[in-house]
């Protein structure tokens, strides 16, 4: 990308004349010349007109043949400077927080890109169910910007385990408690910004919510619903109410003799209890398509179309279905994060998964065995995230044990077995729990940590521009290893 001529020689020299003669010039004002200057531009309006009306016919061709050309057709300008490395713009945390010691357990940008959101709360096991946490929010644009001072503080009786920003509504903003219930914050309302919680009833989660996610509605179109998932296994739909309570929509529960196994899984031993849910993912694609993964290691295909009743489930509002439709070749540990990727034709339905191994499966819907087995790390692996904009471009978020917490780039252009980029985020045991990037400003990346700071990554240019081919490769990537 650059290049530099080769190395060109000079000499000095030095002349001197043997003789020397000063002279001063001077011109004298011409009287005309000043005169001339005063008068007003004369203008020939008429001729002017004549070669409007003349030129008129040609240039609207000109204009008109430009305008259907398809000689620019897929070029997008790009007005940004070229940026070839990877910057950490932002420091944020909230020391009272820290002083608490707790933990960034989940991050989350809002609908316009410039607000960037974590919870904190506990990842690291023990008995902190009642212990106050908080919900914290930065607006990157905002010129007074100070990294150790939120914008918004929420005090929240409970560890907040997951947040997700409202897709359309900056302000809005849904997290899941260790408690098991959901509350929705309006960051608008800074004396009291609770608008919607599900409080503790029987239709409530019995274990921490891990996964929340936005859902339309598809009887009021102004409205929305959260999905929520939990270790109680069950997948969980709300919807508003007018009195600031959601209410248990529609339901589904996992129980793990109801979830198909194809015949290289049947000779896994499985339990007879509930399967507990840690994450989950929505196809791009089909609506009522979504992976999950659970504590067994494995991820599931399931769909909000089953219409098969979940065993042993009583004392819920609502009945609970059974919505595993195939379960994928385990993990050797827990999957802690699923991610369904937005380019793919329909025909691959790809999806990434990573959990305790430190390996990241990339997979079709279409197959149980995964396409790409990936060693990216010896330790845990949290998070794994599909870029927004490069097809072949995902982040995982690792660091369990005395070495660094770290966010892996890996860019399948560039290698199919190790990370393009490994960015170390925090020292000592200090793992990356929570990444998420900007859809809107695709050159950002938060990643949250046990250190309780959110590191806001600037990314290269090399990451946020995709190739000509990379559609084309993935799908010769995807069918090669699946032939």
């Amino acid at each position: 990308k650059s290049c530099q001529t080769v190395g060109i020689s000079t000499a000095e020299a030095a002349i001197q004349s043997h003789t020397s003669r000063d002279a001063s010039v001077q011109t004298d004002q011409s009287e005309d010349a000043a005169q001339d200057l005063q008068q007003e531009v004369q203008v020939d309006y008429a001729s002017l007109l004549l070669f409007l009306r003349r030129v008129e016919d040609a240039v609207i061709k000109e204009l008109n043949k430009n305008w259907k050309s398809r000689a620019f057709d897929g070029f997008e300008v790009n007005w940004t400077d070229q940026n070839e490395t990877v910057l950490c713009l932002h420091t944020l945390s909230y020391p009272e927080a820290q002083d608490q010691t707790l933990q960034v357990t989940s991050v989350s940008w809002n609908a316009t890109g410039s607000v960037v959101a974590c919870s904190y709360g506990r990842l690291d096991g023990g008995d902190w169910s009642t212990e106050k946490s908080y919900v914290c929010t930065w607006n990157l644009d905002r010129r007074g910007l100070n990294p150790q001072r939120p914008d918004l503080v929420v005090d929240v009786p409970s560890s907040v385990m997951c947040l997700a920003f409202h897709p359309s509504r900056p302000s809005l903003i849904a997290g899941g408690l260790f408690s098991g219930e959901l509350v929705v914050w309006d960051t608008s309302r800074t004396e009291d910004p609770v608008i919607w919680r599900t409080g503790m009833t029987d239709d409530t989660h019995t274990d921490p919510v891990y996964q929340i996610n936005w859902l339309p509605d598809a009887k009021h179109r102004n409205r929305s619903q959260l999905l929520s998932v939990s270790t109680d296994g069950k997948i969980l739909v709300w919807r508003e109410e007018r009195d600031g309570q959601l209410a248990l929509a529609e339901g589904f529960a996992l129980v793990a003799q109801q979830i198909p196994r194809s015949a290289q899984l049947k000779k896994l031993v499985w339990g007879e209890a509930a399967v507990g849910v840690t994450t989950l993912s929505f196809s791009h694609f089909d609506p009522r398509v979504f992976v999950v993964g659970v504590e067994g290691g494995y991820s599931l295909k399931c769909s909000t179309a089953a219409e098969r009743l979940a065993l042993h489930r009583t004392g819920s509002s609502v009945p609970l279905r059974a919505p595993a439709e195939l379960a994928f070749s385990p993990h050797a540990g827990p999957v802690y994060s699923v991610s369904c990727s937005p380019f793919h034709r329909q025909v691959l339905n790809l999806f990434l998964s990573c959990g305790t191994d430190g390996q990241v499966h990339l997979h079709s819907m279409l197959q149980t065995q995964p396409l790409l087995s990936l060693q990216l790390s010896k330790k845990y692996l949290f998070c794994v995230r599909w870029s927004p904009v490069r097809p072949l471009l995902f982040a995982a978020a690792s660091g369990e044990g005395k070495e660094f917490g770290e966010v892996h780039l890996f860019d399948f252009e560039k290698s199919s077995q190790k990370p393009a980029v490994t960015i170390r985020q925090a020292a000592g045991e200090c793992p990356v729990y929570c990444l998420e990037f900007n859809t809107k400003q695709t050159g950002l990346l938060a990643a949250g940590d046990a250190a309780g700071t959110v590191k806001v990554w600037q990314l290269s240019s090399d990451f946020t521009e995709q190739g000509p081919r990379e559609m084309t490769h993935l799908e010769q990537l995807a069918s090669e290893v699946m032939d």
